[in-house]
């Protein structure tokens, strides 16, 4: 467009034509000239938002011609740049346009492709305000515009340096933080939750320690790598230092989803890493789960409730997830109180051994029983394995709890007949330990047990790095004669590779594949026939783990499997009661359990609330199931009633009562239940604090009823009565 004609347009409408007077000639060149100097260019708009003026100069640049770029709107030619617009509050060129907004220093991308390969991408900095005519009507914006490119990419590569991780190229925790903060303001002004998931690699600081920082870093580059594949478009993806990583999954409250999701991330990080020299690492990962608004309205306590859930993940076996609940403590500090209890247990002698027997299918016959490390402790009662022996490896107290566990199993085995085994755990810092095989002999050589009667049941996580240290522990323990078992196959992703090299005299068969062995949906069946053949093929026994009920049974009995070690036969027994069973006589056991394996009932007393129309009632839940729940304390209640459980931290279960008896009633969820990742079971959904408040209930179960603790006016149509026994 003609310099004259875009003097006109400053002045007044398009359409009127003013004649240019003597000073305006000079004010054209000036204008000209500044043009052609490229410093910088005017541009303009019509009250449509389409360009009427740029300076040739400026569309050469931009590798177009000004017959490319007139008449098209501003908007498609130019857009506020990511960094840029978050300076903005998010609001695009286009609205601050439509806003008739000033625009000042604006850094703005060309939006149009270019055809030409030598026209790198282009940033300006863009200033303009609206103008308009001498009747007050808006006739387009009129500016200046200079190219910042050089310094732009400057600002994004210090921006890159400042907001990512140097590594992995992921954000960091800074740049997380600023993401966390505008979920949050999301969800003030429009309620919409967000989901955070903290995660550690575990083993990691062993690959360190055992291969070296740069395969540490190798390692971590592919761990980011595979994070992106799974999480993709659907959130975003921190490093925050060392092995800990955060993922946010905008708009996501279903906690279904976001197991499937963490499950997914364990076991896909869990897969084996090749790093140079034909070696390779072997690690897991645990991770931990806050939805916001529930577990937090806050950056600083999404966090926290994220970090507890992890906390409790890696105290709870490791390789796990955890969603955030209220009742979890500070898992960090748990973790050394627990630690230092353990210490005392071992030299207080409050540990013992139970021996679960591994029964012949054929003959029922016991041909080997598996110790399992217990510990009653005097005010906590019975913890689990799955919480202490992980704080155990993490500290060297795992080699002495081992030394204790090898020599107590050895000398109580060797009061059994010889056609009698004793399986014994080792857990892959103990294989690390130089000193085991020396351990092993002077625990034979203490109990006088014979070595072949001695199974050692190591794990894959052995195998980290698959060095020349671990080939040779292998053969420093064959030397001693004992035997040597593959424990949970099948649930890694080389194994094979291990049987070619590894000397083991034994399989055993993950329970997770006997739990779905019967759904039909499920390859569960066809992989333990493809293992029992393997192991058949290599000359090694096979042991099928978690057999619980006649039809699971059958089918491992249809599948080649010969050894079984379940419930069927036998719980973990006492050595009383082992020596008891070998004195009436062979060492039988008929299998005796249900019919079906029933995997989603749990036993449970909890306090719940139960709501009918407008009343709410104190109730216990005695068993749980992925489909209903049975209820004790309410009688009166028809089968077809319609009722809300209450089941705390606004889990609030839609069901119908299907059953009744005389002090309660069974129901059946209208959404089934999803796994809370601990082996409980939890809501997909919850209903966010105020909502709750808002219709007047509780803010937890078992209180006496809504609002401030008291029961509401209405008249009850069932009747509460005290159940024979519960347990807050």
């Amino acid at each position: 467009m003609a310099m004259k004609g875009f003097l006109q347009g400053l002045t007044s409408k398009p359409e009127k034509a003013i004649p240019v007077a003597s000073g305006d000639a000079l004010r054209l060149r000036i204008l000209d000239e500044f043009d052609k100097a490229g410093v910088g260019w005017i541009w303009a708009t019509d009250a449509a938002g389409k360009l009427i003026y740029l300076a040739d100069q400026a569309t050469e640049k931009l590798g177009r011609t000004t017959g490319d770029l007139m008449d098209r709107p501003f908007d498609e030619i130019f857009e506020l740049d990511e960094i840029n617009e978050s300076d903005n509050n998010g609001r695009s060129l286009k609205f601050q346009l439509k806003a008739r907004n000033k625009i000042r220093d604006q850094i703005v991308r060309f939006a149009l492709d270019n055809p030409r390969e030598n026209i790198r991408q282009t940033w300006w900095s863009l200033s303009g305000h609206p103008v308009r005519d001498d009747e007050g009507e808006f006739i387009g914006y009129r500016g200046a515009a200079h190219d910042v490119t050089r310094e732009y990419e400057r600002k994004l590569i210090d921006s890159k340096l400042a907001d990512y991780d140097s590594l992995t190229s992921l954000a960091n925790r800074h740049h997380m933080e600023r993401q966390i903060d505008a979920r949050i303001a999301a969800l003030k002004t429009s309620n919409r939750s967000f989901a955070l998931m903290m995660m550690d690699l575990d083993k990691f600081k062993r690959v360190n320690d055992t291969l070296g920082h740069q395969a540490g870093d190798a390692l971590l580059i592919e761990v980011a790598e595979r994070l992106r594949s799974i999480v993709g478009d659907r959130g975003h993806i921190a490093r925050l230092g060392g092995d800990e990583f955060q993922v946010l999954i905008p708009d996501e409250d279903d906690r279904g989803k976001l197991g499937e999701l963490a499950d997914k991330i364990i076991q896909i990080l869990s897969q084996p890493y090749p790093l140079e020299d034909s070696k390779r690492a072997i690690i897991g990962a645990s991770v931990g789960i806050a939805v916001a608004p529930f577990d937090g309205e806050e950056r600083e306590n999404i966090i926290r409730s994220a970090d507890l859930a992890l906390y409790a993940a890696k105290n709870g076996g490791r390789g796990q997830f955890r969603f955030y609940a209220a009742d979890l403590k500070n898992e960090e500090q748990e973790r050394e109180n627990l630690l230092d209890d353990l210490r005392i247990a071992l030299e207080a002698d409050q540990l013992r051994l139970e021996y679960q027997p591994v029964v012949s299918i054929k003959s029922g016959a016991v041909v080997c029983l598996e110790a399992l490390m217990r510990w009653e402790h005097p005010e906590r009662g019975e913890v689990s394995p799955s919480s202490f022996i992980p704080v155990a490896e993490e500290s060297d107290l795992i080699n002495n709890l081992g030394e204790w566990a090898l020599r107590t199993a050895c000398e109580t085995a060797a009061e059994w007949p010889n056609s009698v085994r004793i399986a014994v755990n080792v857990s892959a810092v103990q294989f690390a330990n130089p000193g085991l095989p020396a351990v092993v002999a002077n625990a034979l050589a203490h109990s006088g047990l014979a070595p072949d009667r001695l199974e050692l049941e190591l794990t894959e996580s052995i195998f980290v790095g698959d060095s020349i240290e671990t080939e040779q522990m292998f053969a420093n323990l064959k030397k001693l004669g004992v035997r040597l078992a593959l424990d949970d196959f099948g649930t890694g992703y080389s194994s094979l590779s291990y049987l070619r090299s590894a000397p083991f005299d034994k399989i055993k068969v993950d329970k997770s594949f006997v739990e779905s062995c019967t759904q039909k949906d499920k390859n569960s069946a066809k992989i333990i026939a493809a293992i029992v053949g393997l192991s058949s093929a290599l000359n090694m026994e096979t042991t099928v783990e978690g057999v619980e009920a006649f039809d699971q049974l059958e089918v491992v009995k249809s599948k080649g499997a010969k050894l079984v070690q379940g419930f069927i036969y036998s719980r973990p027994l006492l050595r009383e009661e082992v020596l008891e069973r070998i004195k009436q006589g062979d060492f039988v056991i008929e299998p005796d359990g249900p019919d079906k394996y029933r995997p989603d009932r749990r036993t449970v007393f909890r306090r719940i609330g139960v709501i009918h129309e407008d009343y709410y009632y104190n109730a216990v839940m005695r068993n749980l199931s992925r489909n209903g729940a049975g209820i004790e304390g309410i009688v009166g209640v028809d089968i077809g009633t319609e009722v809300v459980l209450d089941l705390g931290e606004g889990q609030l279960a839609v069901s119908k009562v299907i059953h009744t008896q005389e002090t309660g009633f069974g129901v059946e969820f209208e959404t089934q239940l999803t796994s809370d990742g601990s082996g409980g079971l939890c809501t997909r959904h919850r209903v966010p604090p105020y909502t709750i408040a808002a219709a007047g209930l509780p803010q937890k179960p078992g209180t006496a009823g809504p609002t401030d603790g008291k029961r509401n006016e209405s008249k009850p149509k069932f009747l509460e009565i005290a159940p024979s026994s519960i347990t807050a």
